[in-house]
């Protein structure tokens, strides 16, 4: 019997961190909200992994350029106006499909980084501060009075106070609904330019040696291709000079397209690395991090913890 009257002042000081906790979520948001929005920081690094993307995308279409017209290369034997044509550029031809893949690859790459500065405007716009701001302070009135509903639970349960009790189950009630509504706001307030923020972290951190040394083989590869494959300027010349010309150039085209094949193999790991690393960074990153959030705007919400 003489240890009871301890309870009630440790129940106090429960309540009263509780509460603080409370104020000190609802302050957080309103300064994200108001006085310190994160979108101008991350439509800064979403463009620029926009940026990263459309380069890429660039330096591909300019290898694709080169190697369809090495693909297009003939060479005519008409010594007497009838002969036959080559066309040893066709051995270029899976290696400008994979090309064409990998471009592809990066344009949709860009189209996500496109989506996100979408979203993210969308999230950012006033209105949407609006309604966060209203659900926030319904949220922090009824979750305020649904901390006291044990006590009332109490009260009713010996026949004192029996409205009041009556008020705090009404009040737990519409927190069940409001929560998921509180986290849903916080997560299109918030989730893009906290995800892209942390994307760009992690690209930083991890991935943009990566990107710059995979980039740089990209852009010179056209040059490689360009030099081995550029045809020599037509001259007035007689029959046994367009033979011995015909058997040299040959002899180049050959050695260049299989110089062209053995640094495809290079070219090939090179758009391979690119291509996951856009992968993780527009797909397994944003998924990752979106999840993350919602757990935590879950969480805060504290709609997990209602039942």
């Amino acid at each position: 019997m003489s240890e009871r009257p301890a309870a009630p002042p440790r129940s106090a000081a429960g309540a009263a961190l509780k509460r603080a906790l409370l104020l000190l979520v609802a302050a957080a948001v309103l300064a994200g909200c108001w006085l310190v929005p994160l979108e101008p920081l991350a439509r800064e690094q979403l463009r620029a992994g926009l940026q990263r993307s459309l380069t890429a995308f660039a330096a591909a279409r300019a290898l694709g350029a080169v190697l369809s017209v090495a693909q297009g290369t003939q060479l005519d034997v008409k010594p007497a106006g009838v002969g036959l044509s080559l066309a040893p550029g066709q051995a270029l031809k899976p290696l400008n499909e994979l090309v064409d893949r990998f471009a592809a690859v990066m344009l949709a790459a860009s189209v996500a980084f496109g989506i996100q500065l979408l979203m993210l405007g969308i999230g950012g716009h006033v209105a949407v501060s609006v309604a966060l701001t209203a659900v926030l302070l319904a949220w922090l009135v009824l979750r305020w009075r649904a901390d006291s509903a044990a006590a009332s639970a109490e009260r009713a349960a010996v026949g004192a106070d029996a409205p009041g009790a009556r008020k705090d189950a009404a009040a737990a009630r519409a927190l069940r609904w409001l929560s998921p509504v509180f986290a849903g706001l916080l997560l299109v307030r918030f989730a893009v330019p906290a995800v892209g923020l942390a994307n760009e972290g992690v690209y930083r951190a991890v991935m943009a040696g990566e990107y710059q040394s995979a980039l740089a083989v990209i852009e010179a590869s056209p040059e490689q291709v360009v030099g081995r494959t550029q045809p020599a300027a037509p001259a007035e010349e007689g029959l046994l000079e367009r033979l011995k010309r015909w058997s040299e150039r040959a002899t180049d085209l050959r050695a260049g397209y299989e110089a062209i094949l053995q640094a495809a193999g290079e070219w090939t790991r090179t758009m391979v690395r690119l291509i996951a690393l856009f992968v993780v960074q527009t797909v397994l990153l944003p998924l990752g991090f979106l999840w993350l959030m919602w757990r935590l705007s879950r969480a805060i919400a504290g709609s997990a913890a209602l039942r």
